[in-house]
């Protein structure tokens, strides 16, 4: 099996957001020394729980302190950008560390309309535009904008002898068909919502077209997990993971709880409900049992390619559970 990270680089509650940066650049060292493949960094705005709002910044920082491991975006949201200063800005990180990159692209709107609007510096841009702005990404990365393009002989520079790998999150058909027609890799969010993923995976495979940059359909998922030696342990740090999400979902305080402020806390039966449903998103437990879950996901997305997602409290309790899967799966 075949394991990275996407790291939403969240912020303890009580710390600060340059703490939380920080952690997410020793995690990524340290899954590198552990043999994670791919180490890839979310962009979220307008809130107080997530750091991580510049994703080539922050990557820029991980790719210059480790050696071996791709870093990547989780992704990009390329409706709110330029296609060309995108492709520029991973263009460069191309250039520093070659054959290291990895351009993931999402089609969130990435907050609040006002968020977008502000992020758009007010101008109206489409959702529905996605797909259109994949091809002229990959158009300037590969020089293949159709002759009757505007922009036909604009070219995403510097022009590096290789480019990034391209991916593109997706929950729904809808994702899976813009990856497919596009011809990147198809990175599957069951951590976000794994109701359509049979329909999604099958779509990308049935649909997909090569590109300059893929010849072969390529899928990884995303997975919530929270490891440790026991499944009592893993239950007990995986509180703070629960009531975090259930915050985020009320938009509300979106920094990470600590456990013993959760124990403390009075759930309501409403919410009791939410965050066993929460759970379908979620693997929790032991070594063995999350190698068990993951491998009949594997089946399921026809992948041995997973990105895990661990947003609980603790730094030192993330990154056992992340060395007790490389031990057990690597």
């Amino acid at each position: 099996m075949r394991l990275g990270i996407l790291d939403q680089s969240p912020i303890p509650k009580g710390a600060a957001p340059e703490q939380a940066l920080n952690q997410t650049l020793e995690l990524a060292q340290y899954a590198e020394s552990l043999g994670y493949e791919r180490y890839w960094v979310a962009e979220h705005h307008n809130t107080n729980g997530l750091a991580g709002s510049s994703p080539e910044i922050l990557m820029t920082r991980i790719a210059s302190a480790t050696s071996t491991i791709r870093v990547g975006s989780g992704g990009v949201l390329l409706p709110q950008y330029s296609p060309l200063k995108v492709a520029e800005n991973f263009k460069v990180l191309e250039a520093f560390f070659p054959n290291r990159i990895d351009l993931g692209l999402g089609r969130s709107p990435g907050g609040s309309q006002q968020t977008r609007m502000a992020l758009t510096d007010g101008a109206s841009k489409t959702l529905s535009a996605f797909s259109r702005q994949v091809k002229e990404l990959h158009g300037y990365l590969y020089d293949t904008l159709p002759d009757d393009h505007a922009y036909k002989g604009v070219l995403a520079t510097p022009r590096t002898s290789s480019n990034p790998e391209t991916w593109i999150l997706g929950l729904s058909e809808r994702g899976a068909k813009h990856a497919a027609i596009n011809g990147t890799g198809f990175t599957f969010g069951h951590f976000i919502s794994p109701d359509k993923a049979d329909e999604a995976i099958s779509t990308y495979l049935d649909r997909f077209k090569p590109s300059p940059g893929r010849s072969e359909p390529a899928i990884n998922a995303c997975v919530f997990v929270v490891c440790a030696e026991t499944q009592e342990e893993a239950e007990r740090l995986a509180q703070s993971q629960d009531m975090w999400l259930l915050q985020v979902e009320k938009n509300e305080d979106t920094t990470v709880p600590s456990v013993e402020e959760v124990e403390a806390h009075s759930f309501t039966e409403r919410e009791i409900e939410k965050i066993k449903r929460n759970r379908r998103r979620t693997i929790v437990g032991t070594p063995a049992h999350v190698k068990e879950q993951l491998t009949l996901l594997s089946e399921r997305y026809q992948t041995d390619e997973f990105l895990l997602i661990t947003n609980i409290y603790d730094q030192e309790a993330r990154k056992t559970s992340y060395r007790l899967l490389a031990e057990h799966l690597l």
